[in-house]
């Protein structure tokens, strides 16, 4: 990315630490509110049922992208959710924030969710819980290209875990990367062998004769056979 300099490894780690905890206080409040609009939902609406389970499933990716912001699991991460892992930004957990802030926002619109339904004070989580998510959403996506280098290999999650020190972070972790490709890559030289017809069509033939026909053959005589004589020639 051309606005990357190397001074702004340094502050980009204060700011995007600072987003980090954003993201997690936002996603916190989306887990409250999808609590809130669950309980509501049972209550009030009489196809509470698919509600219910948009609530949860939308609670469950809150918990998720936490996890994927706290230093737990990085392993399983890396080796299950690539988008989600060091070697890439923070394009998925913005467009993932975006589409769980427009999901709260527009449960508002039902009676069950409604300000009348829901009371002032939990009305005003949900409505902030989706507005907090949108923001942080488009937030993450400005700071995904802002603090990345293409050309050295620099995601924005390598400048919030390493700051001034995330370009020697990123070629460790490119040479890692690249020997465990390796390792795993079965060339077709050194997997299973090739078949070639033409390698066949190749090979020399062997000249066989044909069987003989109309010749006799004579049984030996056994007469003189160590057998029939005792051993004796």
């Amino acid at each position: 990315m051309p606005f990357f300099k190397r001074s702004l490894a340094g502050p980009g780690y204060i700011i995007l630490n600072a987003i980090r905890v954003g993201n997690i206080i936002t996603l916190i409040l989306v887990i409250a509110a999808s609590a809130v609009m669950l309980v509501k939902t049972f209550v009030v609406s009489k196809f509470f049922f698919f509600d219910g389970v948009t609530h949860v499933i939308t609670a469950f990716i809150s918990i998720f992208l936490i996890i994927t912001e706290l230093p737990l699991f990085r392993n399983y991460v890396a080796n299950n959710w690539p988008l989600l892992a060091p070697s890439s930004g923070f394009v998925t957990l913005g467009f993932t924030m975006i589409v769980v802030g427009v999901c709260i926002l527009g449960n508002l619109n039902k009676q069950a969710t409604s300000e009348e339904s829901l009371g002032t004070h939990y009305w005003s989580i949900v409505i902030a819980s989706g507005i907090l998510s949108l923001i942080f959403g488009v937030i993450n996506l400005f700071a995904s290209y802002i603090f990345r280098s293409r050309k050295l290999g620099l995601t924005a999650r390598m400048v919030r875990s390493h700051g001034a020190v995330a370009q020697q972070k990123a070629l460790s972790y490119s040479s890692s990367s690249a020997s465990r490709r390796r390792s795993f890559h079965l060339g077709r030289h050194d997997s299973l062998p090739l078949y070639n017809s033409n390698a066949r069509n190749s090979e020399p033939k062997r000249n066989i004769s044909a069987p003989l026909a109309g010749v006799s053959i004579n049984q030996p005589d056994l007469a003189h056979h160590p057998a029939m004589t005792g051993g004796r020639i």
